[in-house]
């Protein structure tokens, strides 16, 4: 679809990098402003799950322990959360800006919000004093669901968007640093989107192999967010429709097709160098070693799909549903063949090869979604399509190609976003540094 440490206070807090925007300010805990964020948000209704929202949690079974206990490091050259290793469960969540917030709450808010993520993917709770060590008359810093479990393979990725940059009289002074490719994704042939899935100033996206990690990670981020951003949607994901690593199974999305085969791999420099990771001779000359996210919320019409017989259902992807091995032969590996008739010209495996697209290729690492059900009683459900990119006119270019897709018929776009994600962290900063140098 184109879609440990464990003891509390042990981990040092960032230091401000030298002449960053940081520098003469105490970078040893949270803000003042972020910890009056957490009293004033511990009573407001800071994440929207959604209509399945909590049943997704609640059915995996897993509340009382979690996932396997992988640690990966926040700060580093690039974030994680990109080639990572794809996790089991997703939280997403796009912000804006508060109308009145300043340069400085934004710089502030990037700081405390990498400060906690420095923590939470130790398995730590947000600050040393945590769910139950600060005073009894007053909100604790951590909202204390994740106490007991892992760090379950925490990744949190930050991302800015458009938005941010054209902020109304450039009140937060990035404007002339925007990246010229990070512009508002163009309207697409069948899109429908809906404006509570679509956009945001900020995103952050909390993978996990345990769903309550990766939501406490976001409620957490959004309580620190208080004051200066707040919440603009939303959504989880269960259930990953891809892969990063060799050794990962190809999963199945809810039409019952392997998802993600050609998918590009962690393993792959060369392809990561040339596909995903902005360049040094690219501009601006921040985003070096960063990325672009694009995210699409894409409905399923499951019911429709249901009733196709399964020689069209092969048809429209291109490979058969069983196997995963492309129609025109082979094993799920195995090179399509797009010579002679046994690949439909418009079954999405052909419009989204890197033949017919220039030599295009993205990386992906969406997750399957279950919200309820609509109106009319059928099943809310789809994929939210997550792509990394070295700039979203790729992703461009291939949702173009798309448009006479078979699939097209059984999907809708309803939600869509692009954000510009920083290099990383390094000891002692915060993600986005580089665009207050």
């Amino acid at each position: 679809m184109t879609a440990p440490e464990s003891e509390e206070g042990r981990t040092p807090s960032p230091e401000p990098a030298e002449g960053s925007a940081a520098e003469g300010s105490d970078r040893r805990g949270i803000s003042r402003r972020g910890l009056i964020g957490w009293a004033l948000g511990s009573g407001v209704a800071g994440i929207a799950v959604g209509a399945g929202g909590a049943a997704a949690v609640a059915a995996t079974g897993v509340l009382g322990g979690s996932a396997p206990a992988d640690e990966y490091a926040f700060e580093g050259a690039r974030q994680a959360g990109i080639t990572t290793r794809v996790q089991e469960h997703l939280h997403f969540a796009s912000f804006d800006m508060m109308p009145r917030a300043s340069r400085d709450d934004l710089i502030s808010l990037l700081q405390d919000w990498s400060y906690a993520a420095s923590r939470l993917t130790k398995g730590l709770d947000v600050s040393a004093s945590g769910a139950v060590g600060g005073s009894p008359e007053a909100p604790p810093d951590d909202t204390g669901e994740a106490q007991g479990l892992t760090a379950a393979g925490l990744t949190i990725t930050f991302g800015l968007g458009p938005s941010l940059f054209l902020a109304e009289g450039d009140r937060f002074g990035i404007a002339a640093r925007r990246p010229p490719v990070l512009t508002d994704l163009p309207g697409f042939v069948g899109d429908a989107l809906d404006a509570a899935y679509t956009g945001g100033d900020l995103c952050i996206q909390a993978c996990a192999d345990d769903p309550q990690v990766a939501v406490h990670a976001v409620r957490n981020l959004s309580r620190i967010a208080f004051g200066r951003a707040r919440l603009r949607w939303s959504q989880l994901g269960f259930g990953r429709t891809s892969r990063t690593s060799a050794d990962q199974q190809t999963p199945r999305n809810l039409f019952g097709y392997k998802d993600g085969t050609a998918n590009i791999l962690s393993d792959d420099a060369a392809a990561l160098d040339e596909h995903v990771w902005v360049a040094e001779k690219d501009e601006p000359a921040w985003m070096a070693g960063g990325s672009y996210l694009v995210a699409r919320k894409i409905a399923m019409l499951v019911e429709t799909w249901d009733r196709l017989r399964l020689a069209e259902q092969d048809r429209t992807i291109g490979r058969a549903k069983g196997s995963g091995a492309p129609l025109s032969g082979g094993g799920e590996m195995t090179e399509p063949k797009f010579a002679g008739h046994a690949i439909d010209e418009n079954s999405h495996v052909r419009l989204a090869h890197p033949t017919v697209n220039d030599g295009i290729r993205i990386l992906r690492r969406g997750y399957n979604y279950v919200d309820g059900n609509s109106d009319l009683g059928r099943l809310d459900a789809g994929l939210f399509f997550l792509s990394y990119q070295r700039s979203p006119e790729q992703f461009v270019t291939l949702q173009k190609r798309l448009s006479p897709d078979l699939m097209s018929e059984y999907i809708r776009h309803i939600g869509s976003g692009v954000w510009a994600i920083p290099p990383g962290a390094e000891k002692g900063s915060y993600v986005g540094a580089g665009l207050f140098a």
